[in-house]
């Protein structure tokens, strides 16, 4: 149980040796040429493709029998490790992401069934975790060794922490018998190190204290405002034996160290909130990571509906309330100004004043379960403590039946406006020929996803990039909870992408919460030529697993900040990489398959090439689009960069 469990059933309903047949013939007849070429004769041929058959990449054996491992629960006597692993199960941790390292905790985990993924850097396999948890709403981890793996998960730590993700981070961290010893180097106090970045966090020296403090953990990750938790252990904690609970502190039932009751809103103030939205002409509400953690986009849209109020969406996770409905104004950033009450629902990272496209003169009401936090950054008017989900309960039991015609219908023109000026941002990437602009790719990947023969609540999307996402997130639509995950949201944590496939992937592959509709179907994943250089190793982890991802990358030959320093020879060069990068073969060299667009006319054949890969072989592919980075200078390519209007489609950092 080392793995996901859906693994074996994945390969088993695959086509005989598909995967392996294709992909070895693709091999063989590359070397095959390359062997004419130098030797000469159809017999160096043959010799050279069989040797390359011989040398193909295959998943080892030992993934199929760990497969076939069934779960066994740690029974009396237990380690310190195996205490904390019955924790975790009997909580419900929903995966484990990790590299090797904290051995102990690690496969005491494992061995309790509960869906563990190794990868190639501790910080990547952070930020699947924190992926993983976007899209589903259930507590996973990650764990790293200490000193240098621990090192490289701060930034995805932060990541998580900025985006309010209940993340467990968990570590090793040597011997406290090394303390202050040059043997003992690497022990690090790991806490201060999450100082700012987390919810909790404990270090772990009294053995017999270990269930009480993941009860603390535990209580911390699913109770009020989410952020990471996080536990790191020394050898000591990890290693002691414990015969009976007796040894143990605190040893008590879920049920009695926590509760999953909520709080309920004030009446006066669900009165107060209904009367200022009764009288409001253009109210909006505004739709964040709190709704999708209190599982509330039933009351959300029960109240939208009832009261004719239209919704936006923020938050590092899209589709709480559906791009289909007419009171949806995601795609119409234009309406926005002309808000006159607004509704903040669990929108834990508040906006400064300025930052959200409303008038100067609206009035906010915000839904938040921390008293202490409303009121921050941005005024309101009406504050109510409350879990999202009772509130939006109680102000829909308060609310009439309304009637808002007119600013319906102004909605519908501003998303008539935005959507022509994607048309026209459209046909002018159609007319540069000579390399893939991105406005066609996201209308192509947007007409794939959403027009064509697949269901447009199916796929689900982990939206990164910095360029490329200005155009890909103007086209993107959530129709389902969980079908957005918001990759930048708040810390725009460099390079993440890949690694964020691999969380999502496992939870659609292994159909966990509200993914269950939609297990097993293929995932894309949207990111940069800078991004992909961060987590592109874990193309091996999405080929190994087994998990159907379309990583695209935009292939502009640069970073993002190229275009500020064009006109300085001495720094231009620190902004720009090799022109013409083959990031598809990198794709193909770890196991995946890979497609090399360079004209406009050529990404949707790939794309359903590649689309057809994961359905039939359970194979990732990597799409490289060759741009140029002119494409972000307005007055030589038009539209050029763009800019963005938070909230709704377009929100990068809400």
């Amino acid at each position: 149980m080392n793995r996901a469990k859906n693994h074996a059933k994945n390969v088993a309903e695959e086509p005989p040796d598909v995967s392996r047949r294709n992909f070895i013939s693709k091999a063989a007849i590359g070397a095959g040429a390359a062997a004419v070429g130098v030797l000469g004769g159809a017999g160096a041929s043959k010799a050279s493709e069989s040797s390359e058959a011989a040398r193909a990449i295959k998943i080892p054996d030992e993934f199929a029998a760990a497969d076939k491992v069934s779960a066994k629960k740690a029974e009396f006597p237990m380690t310190g490790a195996e205490v904390f692993a019955r924790v975790c199960k009997e909580e419900g941790l929903a995966a484990l992401f990790c590299c090797p390292g904290n051995y102990n905790v690690q496969n005491a985990i494992a061995i309790e069934g509960i869906p563990t993924y190794s990868g190639r850097h501790e910080g990547a396999m952070c930020h699947a975790a924190d992926a993983f948890i976007r899209i589903t709403g259930d507590v996973a981890a990650t764990s790293g060794t200490e000193g240098p793996g621990f090192s490289d998960m701060i930034c995805a730590i932060a990541g998580a922490n900025a985006a309010r993700t209940p993340l467990l981070v968990l570590a090793s961290n040597m011997s406290l018998y090394q303390e202050d010893t040059e043997a003992g180097i690497q022990l690090q106090y790991q806490q201060p190190a999450t100082e700012g970045l987390k919810k909790y966090g404990k270090r772990l020296i009294t053995p017999a204290r270990v269930h009480e403090y993941a009860t603390y953990a535990f209580r911390q990750l699913r109770s009020g405002v989410p952020r990471p938790v996080h536990i790191d252990f020394p050898s000591e904690v990890y290693r002691a034996q414990f015969k009976t609970p007796g040894d143990l502190n605190y040893y008590y039932d879920k049920a009695r160290y926590r509760t999953d009751s909520r709080p309920h809103p004030d009446p006066k103030d669900i009165k107060a909130a209904a009367e200022l939205l009764k009288k409001a002409q253009r109210p909006m509400i505004v739709s964040s990571n709190g709704v999708f953690y209190s599982r509330a986009w039933e009351a959300l849209k029960a109240l939208a509906e009832k009261s004719q109020i239209p919704i936006v969406e923020s938050g590092a996770m899209k589709g709480q309330f559906s791009d289909a409905s007419p009171l949806s104004a995601n795609a119409a950033p234009g309406a926005l100004a002309s808000a006159d009450v607004v509704l903040l629902v669990g929108q834990y990272c508040m906006p400064i004043i300025g930052e959200f496209a409303f008038g100067p003169d609206a009035k906010y009401i915000r839904i938040d379960p921390a008293p202490e936090d409303i009121g921050r950054n941005l005024p309101i008017d009406i504050g109510i403590v409350s879990c999202e989900k009772a509130a939006l309960e109680a102000l829909f039991n308060e609310m009439p039946p309304m009637k808002r015609d007119s600013w319906i219908a102004e909605i519908a023109a501003a998303r008539k406006k935005f959507e022509d000026e994607l048309d026209s941002f459209y046909k002018l990437g159609l007319s540069y020929t000579d390399a893939i602009h991105p406005a066609v790719i996201a209308k192509e990947l947007a007409d794939f996803l959403y027009r064509g023969k697949i269901p447009k609540e199916e796929t689900t999307v982990a939206s990164g990039g910095y360029g490329i996402a200005r155009y890909t997130r103007r086209w993107l639509r959530g129709y389902r909870p969980g079908q957005i995950m918001n990759g930048a949201y708040q810390y725009g944590a460099i390079g993440p992408d890949v690694g964020y496939s691999v969380g999502v992937a496992a939870a659609v592959q292994n159909g966990v919460s509200v993914q269950a509709p939609y297990k097993g179907h293929p995932i894309v994943c949207i990111t940069g030529d800078a991004g992909f250089g961060y987590t592109a190793m874990e193309m091996e982890t999405l080929s190994k697993y087994r998990l159907p991802v379309i990583v695209i990358v935009y292939n502009n030959n640069a970073w993002g900040t190229w275009s500020g320093n064009r006109n300085s020879a001495a720094t231009l060069s620190i902004h720009l990489f090799q022109e013409n990068v083959r990031y598809d073969k990198v794709g193909e060299a770890l196991g995946a398959h890979g497609e090399y667009v360079t004209k406009p006319d050529e990404f949707r054949s790939a794309l359903e090439r590649c689309y057809d890969v994961a359905v039939r072989e359970r194979r990732p592919s990597v799409i490289n689009c060759q741009a140029k980075k002119e494409f972000w200078i307005r007055d030589q390519f038009p539209p050029g960069s763009l800019g963005k209007v938070e909230p709704g489609c377009m929100s990068y950092y809400h």
